[in-house]
């Protein structure tokens, strides 16, 4: 929120001599923090000028320029002579423009003033035969609204040559850029600024909306007709009519300078009215040409695919939870959020129904969010406006209208609904004492809320606070406690460190996940942090099938955006996205992964109970709490595309390929000292020759292999990706680390080699678990090679395979080995119809 000092200040009785800086810092001590405060830029000798002279010179290239004398008062006497007998009391100046004439009094920048929008420092240069010493300035080159195609000229009697224009223009303004948190709708107003600034300060505050500075009007017979058919959506409508307004009246300097520099642009009379009174109550309002409107004015939900075209020129299709304005062919507006093309305000209007409502806040965001619609008063109806002044509002709105445009300002008033009234608030005088820590009292409890506008009750030991209007955000005990301290003063929180419990350090699984990020970045891959939301369209990318679990989502009341209603159900989604990001920023090599939560539904979901916060839950209200939370298990995934070794001068590199993939999950199961089995696979979005399943004690957690060609088709990826995705909290749950210690024993290992003579499909990782579990005494079995050739039959491969073989109670004797070996390979017969290769 933009709010000019000046414009502040009429409504706060700002302390003589106080800075804009110590202003600025009560503010951001009392909530409203200033992100910086903002001037005009402009410095040096900006000063008023008469034109005493003005003498047209044609230029070769056809130009036509002003060779003028301007009297600058005091600054006369600093001024170059352009030619001999230049002794006349000026200053000789170059201009192009031509909408002036001897004896006007214009703007004039002396040698060494810099104006910000030219970028440089005005200098006396010959130019065109003369020396040119200054610039006769227009709107454009000092940013002021207005017509800029030529230079200002001032109303005579306004100033004297010599004047300072800086002042005279309301350049030197400053203009405090506050962040407004969510929970302050009212701060996104002159008036919500100037009531903290006056509690902060502990000055006088003069609300204009107070009945003595607005006059509300009464209801008549002329009341424009308005029908609200969905007072939920709507509770309060008001409106009024003016006519007669002066389509050609210009917009004062004063109201348009003040429009512009809280940040919007000034456009036209009418439209600079409702934003102005908009900045200054915080309640946003809009104008209908009435003689567009057709019938009676509307309130009510949209139909299923609707159609409105905006000011923005965009034509919007609406949802059954939309709220439009409407007539009788159809809307004409989206309900506080923005008004509609087909009655739009234009420069030819003279005939305006001004209207200002009440709108339900969250309807009001999620259709702002749904349409992609940023406006600002959508920006304030989604936090909440005070509903007490819709009447205020447009009677303000047609007041300044009357005032500056000629309007007439019909009889009667449009007003539907009633402000909703805020329900009462009770809490312990103690409690903002206990909360905050300190020493505040209950006279001062009171005085702190009454001071935000709060009415106060007192029983004994007890507070009844009723919030006023423009708070919607006090709604618990709790709310209350931060008002009282952002009057008492956040500086007196005592500032106590607490002690840290000795003994404890990382959990267990804390240090497995970090070694997971350890061994990943060893692998040469770079984390990534995507956001953990998703949506139908990423899980068509993917080719998951319709029936996939993968698709049922936890979704989300208030998404950020459309597109990613629910929770992520796989890292991939986002893992994929940010690799076309870094490809699409011309990085051909990338390794990118991820550690992080995915979350899954639950068969039957459970509805999750809100409690209070007034203390702590019980143990079965923990149970229930958690028993409606999703399943939220750690995933690893990883995406790599291009080389995995680099091109160099040592020689050519290598791609990326499946067995990257599978070989980093090897290696990070490994580190948690967890053995993994690897089988074929098909499953999306990998390809289905290229997939690997990854199982760990006969569950499959997690996939490795190369992206299918239509999925990376439709992301727009180059070929051979490749990915994977592991459950890491199922690899932590079975590491020694966490689970039963495995024994070793301290006798002497064994070692024995097989070649097995299998079919050529038959793969190596089953067999290894054959073998591996044959006998008590294999440790292992590990391939070492693979062969297919002239040794072994057509359609057959040799596998090879080293097995450990250990006793935990003995040495190994020769009839131990030898049985162990027998026994592996009856069991390669009997499940792969293995031979032994001689």
């Amino acid at each position: 929120m933009r709010v000019p000092v000046s414009w502040l200040a009429e409504y706060v009785d700002l302390p003589e001599g106080l800075s804009t800086e110590a202003l600025a810092a009560r503010l951001t001590a009392f909530d409203l923090k200033l992100e910086e405060i903002v001037s005009s830029g402009i410095s040096g000798p900006l000063v008023v000028g008469r034109v005493l002279s003005l003498v047209k010179e044609e230029q070769k290239n056809g130009k036509t320029i002003n060779w003028c004398r301007v009297d600058v008062g005091a600054h006369n006497d600093d001024s170059v002579p352009d030619a001999p007998g230049d002794d006349v009391p000026s200053r000789g100046i170059i201009c192009g423009a031509h909408n002036f004439v001897e004896g006007d009094l214009v703007v004039v920048s002396l040698p060494g003033t810099v104006l910000p929008a030219l970028g440089f420092e005005i200098s006396a240069r010959k130019t065109y035969g003369h020396v040119s010493d200054g610039m006769i300035c227009s709107g454009a080159e000092l940013s002021v609204p207005g017509d800029a195609s030529g230079i200002i000229v001032l109303e005579p009697g306004a100033a004297e040559p010599g004047d300072d224009a800086i002042a005279l223009l309301g350049l030197g303004e400053q203009v405090l850029d506050l962040e407004v948190n969510p929970d302050r709708a009212y701060a996104l107003s002159l008036r919500g600024v100037a009531r903290d600034a006056g509690i902060a300060l502990g000055v006088p505050f003069h609300d204009p909306a107070d009945v003595e500075a607005v006059t509300v009007a009464t209801p008549g017979p002329g009341a424009y007709p308005v029908d609200v058919q969905d007072p939920t959506a709507c509770p309060v409508f008001a409106a009024v009519t003016v006519s007669g307004l002066d389509a050609s009246a210009p917009t004062p300097a004063w109201l348009a300078r003040r429009v512009e520099l809280a940040g919007m642009r000034s456009i036209s009379l009418a439209v600079d009215v409702t934003n102005y009174v908009m900045l200054e109550l915080g309640l946003p309002i809009h104008g209908y040409d009435r003689s567009l409107l057709q019938g009676t004015l509307v309130v009510r939900r949209a139909t299923e695919g609707e159609q409105l075209t905006t000011l923005d020129g965009t034509t919007r299709t609406l949802t059954a939870e939309d709220a439009v304005v409407a007539d009788d062919r159809g809307p004409v507006g989206l309900g506080g959020v923005m008004g509609g093309e087909q009655v739009e305000m234009t420069p030819a209007t003279t005939d305006i129904v001004v209207e200002a409502a009440v709108w339900t806040a969250p309807m009001i965001a999620r259709t702002a969010r749904t349409q992609r619609l940023t406006s600002e008063a959508a920006k304030r109806n989604e936090r909440g406006v005070d509903p007490t002044l819709p009447a205020r509002a447009v009677r303000r709105v047609a007041d300044l209208l009357v005032e500056h445009g000629g309007a007439t300002l019909e009889e009667g008033l449009t007003l539907l609904g009633e402000p909703p009234v805020p329900a009462d608030i009770t809490l312990d005088v103690g409690l903002p004492a206990r909360i905050t820590g300190v020493d505040v009292d209950t006279v001062a409890v009171v005085e702190a809320l009454e001071a935000n506008g709060c009415a106060v009750e007192v029983d004994h030991d007890r507070l009844t606070v009723t919030p006023p209007p423009w708070r919607p955000d006090l709604t618990d005990p709790y709310d209350v406690v931060e008002d009282v301290l952002r009057v008492v003063g956040y500086d007196r929180v005592p500032s106590i460190i607490p002690v840290a419990p000795a003994g404890r350090g990382l959990t267990v699984a804390q240090k497995l996940r970090r070694r997971a990020g350890t061994v990943l970045a060893g692998e040469g891959l770079v984390e990534v942090k995507t956001f953990p939301f998703a949506g139908p369209a990423d899980f068509d990318r993917m080719g998951l099938p319709a029936d996939d679990v993968r698709r049922r989502q936890v979704l989300l009341e208030n998404p950020l955006s459309a597109e990613d209603p629910g929770m992520t159900t796989t890292l991939l989604s986002g893992l994929l996205r940010s690799l076309v990001l870094n490809i699409g920023r011309g990085h051909s090599d990338v390794l990118l992964t991820e550690t992080g939560r995915v979350f899954l539904p639950r068969e039957v979901g459970a509805e999750a109970p809100i409690y209070g916060v007034d203390r702590r839950p019980t143990a079965d209200e923990l149970d229930a709490l958690t028993s409606a939370l999703p399943d939220q298990p750690h995933h690893v995934g990883l995406v790599m595309s291009g080389e995995r070794v680099r091109s160099g001068w040592a020689g050519p590199g290598r791609a990326v390929s499946w067995a990257d993939a599978v070989a980093i999950v090897r290696h990070l199961a490994a580190s948690m000292h967890v053995d993994v089995t690897v089988e074929a696979a098909e499953h999306a979005p990998w390809h289905p020759g290229r997939c690997a399943a990854i199982v760990l004690g006969g569950e499959v957690v997690g996939h490795a292999g190369e992206l299918h060609p239509r999925v990376l088709k439709a992301y727009g990826l180059p070929p051979r990706v490749v990915a994977a995705e592991v459950d890491l909290d199922a690899l932590i749950e079975a590491s020694p680390a966490i689970g039963p210690r495995p024994a070793f024993s301290s006798y002497p290992v064994a070692k024995e080699d097989l070649a097995l003579v299998v079919d050529t499909s038959e793969p190596a990782g089953p067999l290894a678990d054959v073998l591996a579990a044959a006998s008590p005494l294999i440790e292992s079995a590990r391939l070492f090679d693979v062969y297919a050739g002239e040794q072994v039959p057509e359609g057959k491969k040799s596998l090879a395979f080293s097995l450990r073989l250990r006793a935990p109670d003995r040495t190994l004797t020769d009839d131990d080995i030898k049985g162990a070996r027998e026994a592996a390979v009856t069991a390669a017969r009997t499940a792969s119809n293995a031979t032994l290769r001689t």
